[in-house]
C-alpha cells in the first residue's frame, strides 16, 4: 500500500503560510484523497503521525498515496507586520490584523507548538506544545518527507543594561497593542502627577532602530499622542518629547538616500528628536543615557533595532551562513541537503537580478516582498518534485519600497519613482491592502479606514486586557494588578 507523503512546514508566518496555501491549490487532488483516509483533514490526534513513505530522496516517494501538509506555529494565526503601526495607532482593530490559520489552511493540519529540534537525516522533527506542557511528557515526534523551514525571525537584542526589564519590542500585535495602551497610560500619569520629575519621564518616548518598524511605529504612536491631547485639560502636545535613535547615520535606508533624508526633515518638522549615529549605552533605573553623553528619563523604550535567526535553525543541524541564516539554492533547497527548503527571513538566498547585474554574492533582501514570492515558488517546486519534474529559480526584480510617517504622510520608492506625502502614504496604504490575505481581510481593513475618515480616532487605552483576572483576584481578597516593569 503506498503511504502518505508528509510536508512539514515550520513556521505560520509570511512563507509558512504561503508556502502552504500554496501547497493546497497545487496538490488539491493528493490532499483530497489524505483527507478521505482520514475521514476529515486534520482530525487526527497529535499521537497519530504516521504513514509517512520513506525520505528515499525519490522524488515521486509517496505521491501515489497522497499528501499531507502539517504547519507548526506557536500561533494560530500569522500577524500581518506592516500594519502592526496603524494597529497601534487605533486606525485598524487587531484582530483585522491577523489572519487566522485554521481558516485559510482548511486542507492542512495546524499543530500550535514550537519545534525544539529536527534531526534532518532521520526526517523527525521534534515539537513542544501547550499539551506537552500539561501533560509532562515532553516533546511529540512528527516524521515527515518534505521540510520547509520558516519559522522567521526574532528582536535582536544587545547586552544593554536595563534592556530586558524596561524595553518594549514591537514585532507582535500583542506588543503593538500593549505599547498603545502604555503610551495613552502615560498621559493619563503626565496628566494627574504633582511631580514635575514624573510628568516629564511619562512624556518622553524613546525609539530605538530607524528602520521601518522604528520610525513608522514612532511616527503613527506620535500622530495618535498628539491628537489625544486635546483631550487633556492640562497637557499640550508641545510638552510631549519624541527621540529616535539610530546607529547608523540615516534612516529608513530601503527607501534610498533621498527619501529617507526627507523622512529625516520631515520627523524633525514635528519637534521629533532624531539622533544619528548615536547608541543606547543604558536604560537602568528608567533613564536612557545615549552614547553622546545625554541622559533622558522615560517611562517609554520601545527597542526596534533589528531582528536575528529564530534560534531553532541552529537546531537543525543544517548549513548556515556567517548571518545564522539558512544557505540555499535559487531553488530554495537548502544548500547541499536533499528533501529541505526554506525562504524568507530564515534562508540566504542568492538575487540572481542582481548577480545579473554583477554584483557578486548578492542575495535577496529578508524582507515581505520577497518573502511572499519565494514562498509560491517555493511550493510550485515542491510540487513540482513529487511529480518527478525540475524546479525552478527564485527571480524576482526588487519593485521598491513604501513606508508610512503617519496619518496622511509617507515616503515611496517604487520602480524608480520616488513619492512624498500624501501620495506616497496612499500608495503604502493601496499596496499593502492588496498583500493582506483573504477578500475577508481586505474588506474589513479598507471598512475601517473608511469609517476611520468619517468619525473621530479612537483614544481608548484598555491597558486592564493585559491583566484580565486583575479585578477579581482583588474582590477575592488578593492584591492589586502587577505592577509593569516599563
Amino acid at each position: 500500500m503506498n503511504e502518505t507523503a508528509r510536508i512539514l512546514v515550520i513556521g505560520g508566518g509570511y512563507v509558512g503560510m504561503y508556502t502552504a496555501l500554496r501547497l493546497q491549490q497545487k496538490l488539491k487532488h493528493q490532499l483530497r484523497r489524505t483527507a478521505d483516509a482520514s475521514g476529515r483533514s486534520g482530525s487526527r490526534g497529535s499521537d497519530a503521525f504516521s504513514g509517512v513513505s520513506a525520505a528515499t530522496g525519490d522524488p515521486q516517494s509517496g505521491s501515489s498515496g497522497g499528501v499531507e501538509i502539517v504547519v507548526v506555529d506557536p500561533e494560530p494565526y500569522m500577524t500581518y507586520q506592516p500594519f502592526l503601526p496603524e494597529a497601534s495607532a487605533g486606525s485598524i482593530s487587531p484582530r483585522h490584523v491577523v489572519v487566522p490559520l485554521r481558516r485559510v489552511l482548511q486542507d492542512c493540519r495546524l499543530v500550535i507548538g514550537e519545534a525544539v529540534s529536527i534531526d534532518h537525516p532521520q526526517r523527525v522533527a521534534q515539537v513542544k506544545t501547550l499539551a506537552t506542557d500539561e501533560e509532562g511528557t515532553g516533546p511529540i515526534e512528527i516524521p515527515y518527507t518534505e521540510l520547509v523551514l520558516a519559522p522567521g525571525s526574532v528582536s535582536r537584542t544587545l547586552p544593554v543594561p536595563g534592556l530586558a526589564e524596561h524595553g518594549i519590542g514591537f514585532k507582535t500585535v500583542e506588543e503593538a497593542i500593549g505599547l498603545r495602551n502604555h503610551v495613552l497610560e502615560q498621559l493619563d500619569i503626565a496628566s494627574s502627577t504633582r511631580d514635575p520629575e514624573v510628568r516629564d519621564a511619562a512624556l518622553t518616548f524613546v525609539f530605538v532602530g530607524g528602520g521601518y518598524a522604528g520610525v513608522e511605529a514612532l511616527a503613527e504612536l506620535e500622530d495618535m499622542a498628539r491628537y489625544a491631547c486635546r483631550y487633556y485639560h492640562n497637557l499640550r502636545a508641545e510638552e510631549m518629547k519624541f527621540l529616535l535613535v539610530e546607529a547608523s547615520g540615516r534612516i529608513l535606508p530601503e527607501v534610498g538616500e533621498e527619501m529617507g533624508t526627507y523622512a529625516l526633515r520631515e520627523l524633525r518638522a514635528r519637534n521629533i528628536d532624531v539622533r544619528l549615529d548615536t547608541r543606547l549605552d543604558s536604560c537602568e533605573n528608567r533613564v536612557a543615557v545615549l552614547s553622546d553623553g545625554s541622559r533622558h528619563p522615560t517611562r517609554t523604550l520601545v527597542w526596534t533595532a533589528g531582528v536575528k535567526p529564530h534560534p531553532v535553525l541552529a537546531a537543525a543541524g543544517l548549513p548556515l551562513n556567517g548571518r545564522a541564516r539558512l544557505k540555499c539554492t535559487a531553488q530554495l533547497r537548502v544548500d547541499g541537503v536533499e528533501n529541505a527548503w526554506s525562504a524568507g527571513d530564515a534562508a540566504s538566498v542568492p538575487d540572481l537580478i542582481a548577480r545579473d547585474k554583477g554584483e557578486e554574492d548578492a542575495t535577496c533582501a529578508p524582507n515581505a516582498q520577497h518573502a511572499v514570492r519565494q514562498a509560491r515558488r517555493l511550493a510550485d517546486n515542491i510540487a513540482a518534485t513529487l511529480r518527478g519534474e525540475a524546479a525552478s529559480d527564485y527571480r524576482h526584480a526588487y519593485a521598491g519600497s513604501v513606508a508610512s510617517l503617519g496619518l496622511h504622510k509617507g515616503v515611496a520608492h517604487v520602480y524608480g519613482r520616488k513619492l512624498k506625502g500624501y501620495p506616497a502614504w496612499f500608495m503604502h496604504r493601496a499596496y499593502h491592502l492588496s498583500r493582506i490575505p483573504t477578500f475577508n481581510r481586505k474588506a474589513r481593513v479598507l471598512a475601517e479606514w473608511t469609517l476611520a475618515g468619517l468619525f473621530k480616532r479612537e483614544i481608548v487605552s484598555l491597558g486592564s486586557l493585559e491583566h484580565p483576572r486583575a479585578e477579581f483576584e482583588l474582590a477575592a481578597g488578593g492584591s492589586r494588578r502587577p505592577e509593569k516593569d516599563y
